[in-house]
């Protein structure tokens, strides 16, 4: 049955779903076809509201990238330091597991001289600012904020993307080895002073 009241957000928020419904490389196989299908109408109908299948995925990217700094956002709040940076990590390992999709979807970066971009670029900022904020406690000169966000940023997402793609198959606890693997990070982001 076709959707009733189809707009540009609607057709977001069934990708999204599709995304989810995906795993971890729902946001790699999303077509229009399959929105389309979810919605009750022909692909034709979506380009009423999305002019392709890219703008559609920058549609995602922006939701998924602006959902997951709110998520950072509520978990650092009044936390500084390492407290924050732990806090920081858990959030995104936490919303990779709830949303493997959208967390993929979290790793496209936008293409900065583009104004079609300029709305995902302005969601990445806003994760920038608050991992920033997160790492004000290790008082570290501003030159090396970009390089400790991407330490962080790097060794959560290679652990999240073994790990939800079955490459832990030793039975040890692998909360213990996030844990670890974030305080070798956090005391490489204190050795940057």
């Amino acid at each position: 049955m076709p959707r009733a009241g189809l707009t540009r957000a609607v057709v977001t928020e069934v990708a999204i779903e599709l995304v989810d419904e995906g795993g971890a490389s729902g946001f790699d196989r999303l077509t229009l076809a399959a929105v389309a299908g979810r919605a009750g109408v022909a692909v034709p109908s979506l380009y009423k509201h999305v002019g392709s299948l890219s703008d559609l995925r920058r549609l995602v990217a922006t939701e998924s990238v602006g959902e997951l700094s709110r998520v950072i956002a509520g978990a650092t709040i009044g936390r500084s330091g390492t407290e924050a940076l732990e806090a920081a990590a858990d959030a995104m390992r936490a919303f990779a597991h709830a949303h493997p999709g959208r967390y993929s979807a979290t790793q496209v970066a936008p293409d900065l001289a583009s104004p079609d971009d300029a709305e995902l670029a302005a969601r990445g900022a806003e994760t920038i600012a608050v991992l920033a904020g997160a790492l004000r406690g290790f008082g570290l000169p501003d030159s090396d904020t970009v390089d400790a966000i991407r330490m962080l940023r790097s060794a959560v997402h290679g652990f999240v993307m073994l790990e939800l793609g079955g490459g832990f198959g030793l039975p040890d606890d692998l909360d213990r080895s996030f844990h670890r693997l974030i305080a070798g990070v956090i005391a490489g982001i204190a050795a940057l002073r």
